[in-house]
């Protein structure tokens, strides 16, 4: 099973899911926008990602411009913060077992597939 961290609105997350399609990964979709994932699934993730959650921090987004940009967070702060405003998540996010990708280019999940 892959999961995948998905934003329709997103030309990257689109091409990365048709590419799971064609490759004929079984799926689960999580829009995110709308079942925005706790704190503890963000860190999840992460870990198998190996990043921090600033790494996968959308900075040019208006809501990190107006009300976090120059400020300092911990990692669980920025997790809460981030499940809270999920709009802020790196998209798209490919998760199969113990590893995970973020799909820029889409064909960086081709590497955990």
């Amino acid at each position: 099973m892959v999961t995948i961290y998905h934003n329709n609105r997103c030309s990257k997350s689109r091409q990365t899911l048709d590419l799971l399609r064609e490759k004929g990964e079984k799926l689960q979709v999580v829009e995110y926008l709308k079942e925005a994932p706790s704190a503890e699934e963000l860190k999840s993730v992460l870990n198998k990602l190996g990043l921090k959650p600033e790494q996968v921090l959308r900075k040019g987004e208006q809501v990190y411009k107006d009300s976090f940009a120059g400020k300092s967070y911990s990692d669980d702060e920025w997790l809460q913060i981030m499940s809270e405003n999920p709009i802020l998540i790196e998209r798209p996010i490919v998760v199969k077992g113990d590893k995970a990708v973020i799909g820029r280019p889409p064909e960086k999940v081709l590497d955990i597939l």
